[in-house]
């Protein structure tokens, strides 16, 4: 599948998927940290940035598309590094054996039931929010204190967060195509099964955040599990988003677990 997507550096291929409502620009910070040391792609996943959705978005639909471009592109030994419903995928591009080292930071999927709803409820307020206040988003994004109860949910420090970034990530939030159906279907899946070792090509390394308020910090404990082997680096200072909150140290994370 063509999917829109941006090439940069030289070096060993790393891929990067957004989260929910997010875009290839959901990176922007940590892109030149990884293009100093690698080839980066990133790309926008089917109804979210400037890519078509597809006929049903699903995340086993978004998981094919990604393993269908990540093939068309030559790829399909690339190194996945993906963020909340990225970070879904990439640790099915695991599961599936496509790819070699794969960093999932605060990936959705793995909660108990009581998790998985007041995720969902929280999101779905969230994205109302975000439609309810399209026409003053440029003006609440420029301010950091209207900022940080914006994105409260989503950054341990969101008065830090750079306006734009904050801006671009709440519209995609509100407009995408792919928001809704996504989030229906995160909200049905099931918990997913133990991935026997030696599936994955390469290492798996989880990232979370110790303040993250949507998927919580004690999850990471179920991807440890369906993954054996895998390791787990905590971002002292971050939320949902360590990309966001601290990119110096998202970036050393990746070329570390990726080396």
């Amino acid at each position: 599948m063509l999917l829109n997507h941006v090439r940069r550096g030289v070096g060993a291929p790393v891929v990067l998927v957004h989260g929910l409502g997010g875009s290839l620009r959901s990176w922007d910070l940590v892109v030149d940290g990884l293009a100093a040391h690698r080839e980066v792609v990133a790309l926008d996943l089917p109804g979210f940035g400037a890519s078509p959705p597809l006929p049903e978005t699903t995340v086993p639909t978004l998981a094919d598309a990604l393993a269908l471009f990540l093939t068309a592109q030559g790829l399909g030994r690339a190194d996945l590094v993906g963020i909340s419903l990225g970070g879904r995928l990439v640790l099915e591009m695991a599961r599936r054996g496509v790819g070699r080292h794969v960093v999932a930071l605060d990936p959705g999927g793995y909660w108990n039931r009581p998790e998985r709803a007041f995720l969902v409820a929280s999101l779905r307020a969230s994205i109302a929010a975000a439609r309810r206040l399209r026409p003053v988003l440029p003006l609440l994004a420029g301010n950091p204190v209207t900022r940080t109860l914006l994105l409260a949910q989503f950054s341990a420090r969101p008065w830090a967060v750079p306006g734009d970034v904050v801006l671009r990530e709440l519209r995609g939030l509100a407009d995408a195509a792919g928001v809704d159906p996504a989030l229906a279907s995160l909200a049905a899946e099931l918990p997913h099964p133990v991935v026997p070792a030696g599936t994955s090509p390469g290492r798996v390394v989880v990232g979370w955040g110790r303040w993250d308020r949507l998927t919580l910090p004690g999850q990471a404990r179920r991807v440890l599990t369906a993954f054996p082997g895998a390791g787990l680096h905590r971002f002292a200072h971050s939320g949902h988003f360590p990309q966001f909150d601290e990119p110096a140290e998202t970036v050393r994370v990746v070329l570390d677990a990726t080396a």
